[in-house]
């Protein structure tokens, strides 16, 4: 079975998906058991191509949002600057 929070590029994402699954990471990482939150911050390292990665989660800059909302604009702003594309937009989303 697949996992819905595990997609193949950052850009098969919609903004709201990547919230949810930065939700589900966060859920994860306080779990009593299991290895999901490695596996969910392994794929985070792998699709952000933010330099911080799960530093915005665990080592933010002082004063950073690092709600889930708060760390996809992060990201969402870097990329943009970066050249690199984005999120899923709703139109292409609902098409598929």
């Amino acid at each position: 079975m697949s996992d819905p929070f595990i997609k193949n590029s950052l850009s098969d994402y919609t903004e709201k998906e990547f919230i949810a699954f930065l939700e589900e990471l966060f859920r994860a990482d306080v779990a009593p058991t299991g290895n999901r939150d490695d596996v969910l911050l392994l794929h985070l390292d792998k699709i952000a191509g933010h330099p911080a990665s799960s530093d915005l989660i665990y080592y933010p800059e002082p004063g950073a949002d690092t709600s889930a909302e708060g760390i996809t604009k992060t990201i969402k702003e870097w990329r943009a600057a970066n050249g690199l594309p984005g999120f899923k937009e709703l139109a292409k989303a609902s098409r598929r």
